[in-house]
């Protein structure tokens, strides 16, 4: 078993709708290059941010 990796080393990226960074989730494992939004609450209020 490998050892854990701390938060700081984890990929980051910014939230286009609420400008706040998040890190990397094991759930986004297979899919962390189509991840845009933070949440799906900023996923849900995009239309708002781009006007």
């Amino acid at each position: 078993m490998g050892r854990q990796r701390s938060k700081s080393d984890l990929p980051t990226k910014m939230c286009p709708v609420c400008q706040r960074p998040f890190t990397w989730r094991k759930k986004w494992a297979d899919c962390w290059d189509d991840v845009k939004y933070c949440s799906e609450r900023c996923r849900r209020r995009r239309s708002q941010a781009s006007s």
